[in-house]
């Protein structure tokens, strides 16, 4: 194991975390009242902690040799996540009364995995530099903070691949041998480009520079996180519900694809069958959820009104963004098995959406097919193709068991919770799970859209910013860290 390397990689996330924390502390402090002035010491305080562990690790790792394996990638970002997501607390915790580091560590590790649950109720009583991290801690974890320093750090060469597939969960063979950097640089430009769309797009429709910005971050990146209690129920005009709906769909597909249609290989919207696939999905659940609001809730005369809100929360969940504009609480069952249907699906590899992504649902479908076909065609060989590209063995073997494996820690989580909070409702257990997880923030009942997370017990709130984590990073790169031979020095 090449620890410095680790070391001298951990720095970069922390110096990250360091400017982040300045810049917010810079927005409350020059452009808002008397709560961001009470909150300087604290932030002062949260700032020299992050630059202070930045100076250790670089410290530790200032003779690292330029080589990484698989294994120092992994390490390196399920402890760059899990870092991040314990430094991220400490703004909370210092500022905001009778809140303890659980809730901290959770409010952080939401944001940084773009998940959007909250511990916290009433976002009025939050100076505007803590709502202002809370939001841009969703920017930076949407693409991933080991993006960033992949882009800048050119010693890592090849070790720039391993770092980005594994954090973005998109293939590596999707950055092109020998122009790792470059690839990974346009992807940073594209999410900047629509970060600036976005932002300029909610000002234009309406929005104070404020509310653009902050809701920008929680849009692209798909977290979630508002500036208001009621999320983007606040807006009531329908053209900010439309564009968030855009925003949020161009969040959930893969990056990749984007730029390539932007590079104008327009063969790529007929023979991506992971985002044909996607977009397919979104569209036929739109059209039951309206055809539910239409029909069973007396809305037959509002056609418009029944889209946008069958739309915006197909989107919302599916892209794992977890927006709200209505209580979906309120909807009839087969409402909630759709939305549930969808957090598991969540949005496309190399995209900022969660879930278990498209791709392997696509694939996993495939199988499935051909080995009910196999049943009675016993010698039938039928290549499997995805995106244009036959799919081989070792790939589907793969993508099977990284769902098996989903499915075991899902099942776990859920009997954690069960015997943490057995007071909770079957339901309410079973989507917290889902929810965190699956990085989409509201879950049903207890904790549905018009509720949050704060009644839960502490080692519940622990549990439950850890599934995020996990979820966020595909899994492997936080259970791995669990495995004695991934610290034998020569092993």
């Amino acid at each position: 194991m090449n620890y410095p390397i680790i070391a001298k990689l951990l720095s970069v996330i922390m110096s990250t975390v360091a400017l982040a924390f300045l810049a917010s502390f810079l927005v409350g402090e020059f452009f808002y009242g008397e709560l961001d002035k009470l909150a300087r010491e604290e932030w002062l305080i949260s700032i020299s902690i992050a630059l202070v562990l930045a100076i250790v690790l670089a410290f530790l790792g200032r003779k690292a040799k330029p080589k990484m394996f698989r294994k120092e990638a992994l390490a390196t970002i399920g402890l760059g996540w899990i870092l991040a997501s314990v430094v991220g607390a400490i703004p909370y915790y210092l500022i905001m009364p009778d809140s303890s580091f659980a809730d901290g560590i959770f409010e952080s590790a939401s944001g940084l995995t773009t998940t959007g649950a909250s511990v916290f109720g009433d976002l009025n009583v939050f100076p505007r530099g803590l709502l202002f991290w809370r939001c841009l801690s969703q920017w930076i974890g949407g693409l991933g903070v080991v993006v960033f320093f992949v882009a800048i750090l050119s010693f890592l060469g090849a070790g720039a691949k391993i770092l980005y597939s594994n954090e973005s969960s998109a293939a590596s063979t999707d950055i092109e041998s020998g122009r790792i950097q470059q690839g990974v640089i346009h992807i940073a430009y594209l999410y900047l480009g629509l970060s600036v769309a976005c932002m300029l797009t909610y000002k234009v429709l309406g929005m104070g520079w404020y509310d653009a910005i902050c809701h920008m971050f929680a849009t692209l990146s798909t977290g979630g996180f508002g500036v208001y209690n009621s999320s983007l129920g606040a807006f009531q005009s329908p053209w900010i519900q439309w564009a968030v709906i855009v925003f949020m769909a161009l969040g959930g597909t893969s990056f990749f694809f984007l730029l390539r249609v932007l590079q104008g290989r327009l063969r790529s919207l007929t023979e991506n069958t992971e985002v044909i696939a996607y977009y397919v999905i979104i569209l036929i659940s739109t059209f039951l959820l309206t055809a539910m609001l239409m029909t069973e809730l007396g809305q037959a005369d509002q056609f418009e009104p029944s889209l946008r809100a069958a739309a915006f929360q197909t989107v919302s969940i599916m892209t794992t963004t977890g927006f709200s504009t209505v209580d979906f609480q309120q909807w009839l069952p087969v409402g909630h098995i759709i939305l549930l249907i969808l957090m598991v699906i969540g949005g496309c590899s190399g995209s900022t959406g969660g879930g278990a992504k498209v791709v392997r649902i696509v694939v996993a479908f495939k199988v499935c097919r051909l080995q009910i076909e196999k049943a009675y065609r016993t010698r039938v060989v039928r290549p499997l193709h995805m995106n244009g590209k036959v799919l081989d063995k070792d790939d589907q073997d793969s993508i099977i068991t990284w769902l098996l494996m989903l499915f075991l820690v899902l099942a776990a989580g859920i009997m954690i919770i069960a015997l943490l909070e057995h007071r909770l409702g079957f339901t309410a257990q079973v989507t917290s799970v889902f929810a965190c997880l699956f990085n989409i923030g509201p879950g049903l009942a207890e904790v549905g859209p018009a509720q949050n997370y704060a009644f839960l017990r502490e080692p519940t709130k622990l549990v439950l910013s850890l599934l995020m984590i996990l979820g966020r990073l595909e899994l492997y790169a936080v259970l791995v860290l669990f495995s004695p031979a991934l610290w034998r020095r020569f092993s």
